[in-house]
């Protein structure tokens, strides 16, 4: 068990940074871990999908037309997720939760620095980053996410993240730079297989983010201004927002229909949806424990889609 201590967790001086690559766009696009769907079990649907055949022009003839054709059936069939278990755990010792006003020296001077310790709360300040890193989990996990179903109390449910989903629409760009060639082949396929294009995002990582914007930038009109930054692509279907998400593939772009993707929540009764519970005391310290039970639900996969295996370099 690793405990918040005075020699584990020291306190300094100076403003706070959170470091990394620790933004959420997906998921607090979807409206964050504050809420969502909420489902009594692990599997959920995520649609119930059917089609109608192919168009083709009738031929009945009025002899036919005397006689109820044969009858035929329209089928649906039914596509799940599944929740999955975030769990986080914190414990400080009271030593630690004290001694507020003592700063650790600097490494090189051998000296504590002026000034004071911007965190007065040690037990609030693993709490929140244990949420924090809870939603960078959630983001990597609704993008990447791999589906897998608990079966047994020993098997992990994992739910299946959007470029998983996007098993109907999708196009390996094998080495590929990203180009309006690849992005309007994606675009007419989506447009094929029935997406609806209603709020459309495209999501990138930084390299392919930069790839976009050098291939639909143009130079502004104010001339003491230099560079530029496409946000939002104008296309024959849709327009489509572009939105840096650092947890996606270097090598990847997914197109998704926003109004269709939402978080799912199994709620524990009388706890709520992502929660903190203190935990029972061995010894001189808090303890406690953040839990919740969270998947995403993607949707119809046609009205998803991604390019996959682009140049990354």
């Amino acid at each position: 068990m690793a405990v918040a201590d005075m020699w584990s967790a020291p306190n300094y001086v100076g403003e706070l940074f959170l470091i990394g690559a620790t933004q959420t766009p997906f998921l607090n696009m979807m409206g964050g871990l504050n809420g969502g769907k909420q489902y009594a079990a692990f599997e959920f649907p995520t649609s119930q999908p059917w089609s109608l055949s192919a168009a083709s022009q009738p031929a009945v003839t009025e002899t036919a037309s005397l006689s109820a054709p044969t009858a035929t059936t329209i089928a649906r069939s039914l596509a799940t997720n599944t929740v999955q278990i975030f769990h986080e755990a914190v414990t400080v010792s009271y030593a630690k939760q004290s001694t507020t006003s003592v700063i650790t020296a600097d490494a090189t001077t051998g000296k504590a620095m002026a000034g004071a310790n911007p965190v007065m709360d040690e037990l609030d300040f693993q709490i929140t980053g244990h949420l924090r890193q809870i939603a960078l989990n959630a983001e990597y996990s609704f993008i990447n996410g791999a589906y897998q179903k608990a079966t047994t109390a020993a098997i992990a449910a994992k739910t299946r993240g959007i470029l998983a989903a996007c098993t109907v629409n999708a196009i390996a760009a094998s080495g590929a730079a990203f180009s309006k060639a690849l992005f309007n082949a994606l675009l007419r396929e989506m447009a094929a297989n029935g997406a609806v294009f209603v709020n459309m995002v495209l999501l990138c990582n930084a390299f392919q983010k930069q790839a976009i914007t050098d291939l639909y930038g143009y130079a502004p009109a104010d001339r003491k201004v230099g560079g530029v930054s496409v946000d939002v692509l104008l296309t024959d279907f849709a327009q489509i927002g572009v939105v840096w998400a650092p947890q996606m593939p270097t090598d990847s772009i997914a197109l998704v229909d926003m109004s269709v993707v939402s978080p799912v929540f199994c709620p524990v009764p009388g706890k709520g949806l992502i929660f903190y519970e203190a935990l029972s005391k061995s010894g001189a310290a808090e303890s406690g424990q953040i839990y919740g039970q969270v998947g995403l639900d993607h949707g119809p996969a046609a009205y998803h889609g991604k390019l996959t295996g682009l140049k990354n370099s």
